[in-house]
Parts: C-alpha cells; structure tokens; sequence
C-alpha cells in the first residue's frame, strides 16, 4: 500500500528545506561579526579617545635616516625631527586644550574649540617634534593628556615612502614647535564644515 504525502505535509517539507538554505547561506554572517560593524581608522594613523577628546588618524612622519650609521644614531636618540598630523575633534560644548610630549620630553599644547577640530596636516598647522621617537616604521609613544586624562599612544612613524606623505617631512634641523588653528563644526562623526571659526593657538615649552 502506498500513502501519498497530503499538501499541508509537502508545504512543511519545502519551508524546512527553504529554512536549511537560508541558514547555510547566512550562517557565516550571523556567526562571525561583519568588518562594517567595527570602528576603524582609514588610514596608516592610529586612534585614541583622550578624556573627552578625540583623536584620529594620527600619527608621525619623519625621513628615513641615511647612511646606516645616522639611522643608528637617530635611533638611539629617538629619531630624527618630525611632524605630527592627524586630527583632534572636541565634541563637548566647551573649549579643550590636549598637550602633549614628544620623545625629547618637549611639552605641546593644542587649544581646541568647542564643537571643532584641529587638523594638523593643514598648511600652517605644522606640530613639529625634534625627535620623532624612533625612525620610520617603528612606533613613537606619544603621551597625550586632557583634562584629568592622560594616556601613552603608540604613534606609528612613516617617511615619504608614500608621496602623500613627503610635504609633511619636516627640515633636518626641526625643533619643537606647534601653530595649529582650529575650527568650529558638527558633529565629530561627521564631514568638516565649518560654520564658525575659533583660534587655537599653540606652544612647545621644554619639560624640565
């Protein structure tokens, strides 16, 4: 005797088989998290939340010492010059300062105002750094406090191997110094449009 499957039964049948496909087809997906979901810095700069400030996509370019024995040196010194570039947003209603010092001990300071950004790679925001705390392709710890937070940073070091990086290459004889200006705009999350104008005025003191 043969019994033929009635039509509720075949239904089921074809939504389990549809339900196995889908799970098949989506199981990676639903197991592994999507890289879209995480925050990531688009660039070869690093980024750090420093109390109420943020920083992004930083880091430090410097040239590669030549011969061999000037690497060694300005390795064992903590590098040659360089210059910081990146950009620090303050989201709060309130003006911030973020100072900072470099491997020679220098102490900067950079004045953010509220609701704005500091980009250092702007023309005339030059953050010079007479060490850059290693030579390219090592790491520079960069201490960076605002307000009661202060945190080490490992800032990566690159030289103009990159062409979008050589400008930023500061002269053999760099010093300490930082004049960065900011401005006043949205959200830190979103594109820069500045709406208003602030002045950041900055300075290197050395650290006794």
């Amino acid at each position: 005797m043969r019994f033929s499957a009635t039509k509720p039964a075949k239904r089921v049948a074809v939504l389990a088989a549809l339900g196995v496909g889908l799970l098949t087809a989506t199981g990676c997906g639903y197991i592994n998290a999507q890289q879209t979901t995480h925050m990531y810095s688009p660039s070869d700069g690093v980024r750090a939340d420093i109390g109420s400030l943020q920083l992004r996509n930083m880091l430090v370019v410097s040239a590669d010492p030549k011969p061999a024995s000037s690497a060694s040196a300005d390795a064992a010194s903590g590098g040659g010059p360089g210059r910081l570039v990146g950009t620090v947003f303050n989201p709060t209603d309130q003006d911030m300062t973020l100072t900072f010092k470099d491997a020679s001990s220098s102490t900067m300071r950079i004045d953010v105002p509220k609701k704005g950004e500091v980009q250092l790679a702007k023309p005339g925001n030059n953050v010079t750094l007479s060490h850059a705390g290693g030579i390219p392709g090592a790491l520079a710890k960069i201490s960076f406090t605002a307000g009661s937070t202060t945190q080490d940073v490992q800032v990566p070091i690159v030289d103009g191997t990159l062409s979008e990086y050589r400008q930023y290459i500061p002269s053999p004889s760099g010093s300490a110094s930082a004049t960065p200006s900011g401005s006043a705009s949205g959200p830190a999350s979103e594109p820069a449009s500045a709406s208003a104008s602030a002045s950041a005025s900055a300075s290197a003191t050395p650290s006794r």
